[in-house]
């Protein structure tokens, strides 16, 4: 639930009458004040570091320093450049279809809509007006309905996305509720994983080069159950559970069908009853306490139907490569105040150049920046 100052900014944000510019600079003073009830561990800070973003989601980094920006309900995907000191966001695609997912490679941009995955090549040097797009990929359902993605490069440059359930819990049609991992020079695709409900976060451990990936568990079980997970493929196309088991130990109330939980793939961790995790990344960086090494900070975008909400933050897993989980605890607090009122809710999570982690929030249509300093 918004407040009516929050609503109002929303509105601002979205305002097509209202001029790009003329909106970062009405906006930017609040969120710069809104983030003084962030709390970070001792030696981190939070600043802002880019607004007029609406709806911004996943983050990717261009060769030649671009930061590319999807978005959900805009519709649109976003360039932030830097020009004499100061941070431009430019609008470059607009009218996708939940353009949320972004990924970049050897001068390519490749976006993820609903239903298929676009490649727009020499990208960053054609903002102001972006070539015409190739179709990598279109063997995807149209449904919107947990269809929009999140993308992952692996080591080959292969695709890494989810293809959600169409529902919040049902029996499972074909080709939904999978990971599935995509050759873009040749526009092959293969499942990696099966039942999974609905993953929008994922990232390649650096260690061993598998794929983790957040999950959002079903709705209407009450307010604490079932617990969001981080999962782990160790072995291509095994089971996770979805829509038969959740959280690793509770059969579904109506879909179990006689399917007990110890035939499917347990998780990492469990993050908390609809906390809705969606980015992911591991810490590679070395702006961070050396501690921080090989972490996974997971944004957590926060409920939307728990009587009192839950999640708005980001977390830090600290796990070992073969799956083992060894510490989680909350790295920044207070992006939800009080019982049901949102300032910020962070969506994805990526390593600035510097080592420093950048944030977006598509509540705020704003990227942050959270630095270390000894």
């Amino acid at each position: 639930m918004r407040s009516s100052v929050a609503a109002a900014f929303f509105a601002l944000i979205l305002s097509p009458l209202v001029p790009a510019q003329a909106r970062d600079a009405a906006l930017a003073p609040q969120l710069v004040e809104n983030l003084k009830k962030i709390k970070l561990p001792p030696g981190f800070s939070i600043s802002l570091y880019a607004s007029g973003l609406p709806a911004a989601r996943q983050m990717a980094w261009g060769d030649k320093g671009v930061l590319f920006v999807g978005s959900m309900d805009a519709g649109a995907v976003y360039a932030v450049t830097e020009q004499s000191g100061k941070r431009i966001v430019k609008t470059i695609l607009k009218n996708l279809n939940m353009p949320t997912g972004i990924a970049f490679r050897d001068g390519a941009l490749y976006v993820a809509a609903v239903n298929r995955i676009l490649r727009y090549d020499g990208a960053e040097g054609r903002l102001d007006g972006m070539p015409a797009p190739r179709i990598v990929y279109d063997d995807l359902p149209s449904s919107r309905h947990h269809g929009w993605k999140y993308l992952t490069l692996d080591r080959e440059g292969r695709l890494i996305f989810g293809v959600g359930a169409p529902c919040n819990i049902c029996d499972l049609p074909k080709g939904t509720g999978e990971v599935r991992r995509l050759d873009p020079g040749t526009g092959k695709a293969e499942t990696i994983g099966r039942g999974v409900r609905n993953t929008v976060g994922g990232d390649i451990d650096p260690r061993s080069g598998r794929f983790w990936f957040t999950e959002n568990a079903r709705d209407w079980m009450g307010d604490d159950m079932p617990a969001d997970k981080l999962n782990m493929i160790d072995k291509e196309g095994a089971n996770y559970g979805f829509p038969f088991c959740h959280q690793g130990d509770t059969p579904d109330p109506k879909f179990s069908a006689g399917r007990t939980c110890g035939e499917f793939v347990p998780p990492v961790s469990l993050l908390g009853p609809h906390v809705a995790p969606l980015g992911m990344k591991f810490y590679t960086g070395a702006q961070f306490p050396e501690g921080y090494k090989n972490s996974i900070f997971i944004a957590e975008h926060g409920s939307w139907n728990r009587s009192v909400f839950s999640g708005g933050r980001i977390v830090r897993v600290i796990a070992s490569a073969d799956g083992k989980l060894e510490k989680e605890e909350v790295f920044a607090l207070g992006f939800l105040q009080g019982a049901r009122n949102y300032i910020g809710r962070p969506v994805d999570v990526l390593q600035d150049k510097d080592g420093a982690l950048l944030v977006s929030d598509d509540y705020a249509g704003a990227i942050y920046r959270i630095a270390y300093s000894k």
